[in-house]
């Protein structure tokens, strides 16, 4: 296995945005999450640990939500920032879910709700600023001229660089619309996009990836080793019996437990043979060199995980390699 003191992680440009992102983004969603059984996922001294590994790398652009954790996420990553130099770091967070029971104002991106958490996630970070604020879904109860003039508020008052938004692949058109109400009006879009991608899930390999090419956007993909089927950790026999079925989403044993998914990660499983990689390292490689693909976001329990998926940057892949990675998934745009 690659040390972390081997891997030099790269900039690379984050969409048309002027900003330099690490070609390996690292995702916080574990810190202060709480498994079903109720145990704590990732506490916070090891959410350290993960960050200071991250950091040893090269690794300089740090994702998080208001809702991770519970806003531990980002009490965290604060408390860690305060003994660095704030300047050399890209931080983006996320806002939409309800944070309040039984106070409907505190879900969506109504300018009331947007003010509120961008002070709250801010004053959790201990900084003045985000590079990114994402809008984690969605929100059609607000209207789309209030949004995009609320977020814009935001730029002006400098707390606040670029704009994002996250998991919208069924919705490219209304970010359309939303970055030709910027334009018409001579307000900030959005120029940063983080949809679920990955050798199995290729559904933004249509309208979406075209929308994302229109505008500049960076993309900067969740879930690019698709919630770890493609680390290799389940089998064709067990996945495709139903024994794994119960502790998974729908989505997870639809999409991935199936005969199609598991002829790809073949082709992934051949590929990483000849490049003497893991599975999880090629399909992070794929994306590295997706021409589509600023930057995958990339998650850990450990450090020895962590270690692995930033050894992504590493490895080489010939344009062959990345063709048949491409091809080797007969999905829904395979074809385009």
């Amino acid at each position: 296995m690659t040390d972390l003191d081997e891997i030099d992680l790269e900039f690379t440009q984050l969409g048309e945005t002027g900003l330099q992102t690490s070609e390996l983004q690292f995702g916080t969603w574990r810190f202060g999450r709480e498994t079903a059984e109720g145990n704590l996922e990732i506490g916070e001294s090891r959410a350290h640990d993960l960050l200071d590994a991250y950091e040893a790398a090269g690794g300089r652009y740090i994702d998080t939500a208001d809702i991770y954790g519970g806003g531990d996420s980002e009490r965290w990553i604060g408390d860690w920032l305060s003994s660095r130099d704030r300047e050399r770091y890209t931080i983006a967070s996320k806002i939409f879910w309800q944070i309040r029971d039984g106070d409907p104002n505190s879900r969506g991106t109504n300018r009331k709700t947007v003010r509120n958490r961008i002070d709250a996630l801010l004053e959790r970070l201990g900084t003045d600023y985000v590079d990114v604020l994402y809008i984690h879904r969605w929100d059609d109860q607000t209207p789309t001229y209030e949004l995009m003039k609320t977020l814009n508020g935001l730029v002006e008052d400098g707390k606040v660089h670029y704009l994002g938004t996250s998991t919208l692949r069924p919705n490219a058109w209304k970010v359309a619309r939303a970055n030709e109400i910027a334009r018409e009006q001579g307000w900030e879009p959005f120029t940063v996009a983080q949809p679920r991608y990955n050798l199995v899930d290729r559904e933004i390999e249509g309208d979406y990836l075209e929308m994302t090419r229109e505008y500049g956007i960076g993309v900067c993909p969740w879930s690019p080793l698709g919630q770890g089927f493609l680390t290799g950790k389940y089998d064709r026999e067990d996945g495709l019996t139903g024994e794994s079925l119960a502790a998974e989403s729908p989505h997870f044993a639809d999409n991935y437990l199936t005969e199609a998914a598991f002829d790809t990660h073949d082709v992934l499983d051949a590929v990483a043979d000849e490049v003497d990689a893991t599975p999880a390292q090629v399909a992070l490689a794929w994306q590295i060199h997706h021409e589509d693909v600023a930057a995958p976001i990339v998650g850990a329990r450990t450090v020895e995980q962590l270690e692995e998926n930033l050894a992504a940057a590493t490895v080489d892949l010939s344009d062959e390699q990345v063709e048949r990675l491409s091809e080797a998934h007969d999905g829904p745009y395979a074809n385009l």
